[in-house]
């Protein structure tokens, strides 16, 4: 990730503004999420605990179907 520096520009403002280009960008995020490697039956698995939480959320919010 790179930012050019404006003319006039301080560098705090230059330091700014790549900070939210690193994070507009998902850079964090991603190296996160690569920092342990994970298989692909497992990142299933975490995908479908993920869901069946959202949807328990999703009916402790909204109430009971029906």
């Amino acid at each position: 990730m790179t930012v050019e520096m404006r003319p006039g520009e301080t560098f705090e403002s230059l330091l700014r503004r790549f900070g939210r280009a690193v994070n507009s960008g998902g850079i964090l995020k991603e190296h996160r999420r690569r920092r342990w490697f994970v298989s692909k039956g497992e990142q299933r698995r975490m995908a479908a605990k993920k869901g069946i939480r959202r949807a328990r959320q999703r009916l402790r919010r909204f109430g009971q179907p029906g």
